[in-house]
């Protein structure tokens, strides 16, 4: 029986489950379409390419830091500063560690990579951007009084998105159940960075 879901988000699924399947490289649109139940053509009509969809994939089927990074920029002090950036790293811990699988392949191939840049380019996206979301969001915490003045918050946003990161990176050798859990590594490298930034709450 055919799913009931549009065909866009039959499609988005199924890209998904088979970048992270079988690598982002070896995914083929002819496969995702036959995933998704549709035809290759109908896939063409929602997604110009296959690296159209990769995008796609990691900004609405992973957890979305983006949208968060921005609400509290506008908002800063919905909640205590440490609470706000636990919950940004715990989000950014589980987006590198759901995306480092399906991107890795893109370093494997030079060719893969360069229609990949490209690609984030002309949408306007890339990684680079949750870090100066991060970094805008820390100078709204300035202006508020809540990060100290003298504090560098590009460098603070850089050591904490580059730590995530790094977490999905290191751990991914250790297999199921060796990276330590998003929480507990949230709650602690916020904490440690608060040391030079600002107030550790409680």
């Amino acid at each position: 029986m055919p799913s009931a879901k549009p065909a866009r988000e039959r499609i988005l699924d199924a890209a998904h489950e088979l970048m992270l399947t079988v690598g982002l490289a070896r995914t083929t649109t002819k496969e995702i379409a036959k995933g998704a139940d549709c035809s290759e053509a109908a896939l063409y009509k929602h997604f110009a390419s296959k690296e159209e969809l990769f995008i796609r994939v990691l900004s609405e089927r992973l957890p979305r830091l983006g949208p968060l990074l921005r609400s509290l920029a506008a908002e800063p002090d919905r909640a205590p500063l440490e609470e706000n950036l636990t919950e940004i790293v715990r989000q950014a811990a589980l987006f590198y560690e759901q995306s480092f699988p399906i991107a890795a392949s893109l370093y494997a191939q030079t060719e893969l990579k360069r229609r990949h840049d490209e690609a984030m380019r002309e949408l306007g996206t890339g990684p680079h951007l949750p870090i100066e979301g991060l970094a805008a969001y820390l100078r709204a915490e300035q202006e508020a009084g809540r990060v100290r003045e003298d504090a560098d918050a590009f460098a603070a946003a850089s050591l904490l998105l580059g730590a995530c990161a790094q977490r999905a990176f290191a751990y991914d050798v250790v297999g199921e159940g060796g990276m330590p859990p998003a929480d507990a590594f949230a709650r602690r490298l916020v904490r440690t960075v608060l040391v030079g930034i600002g107030e550790v709450s409680g």
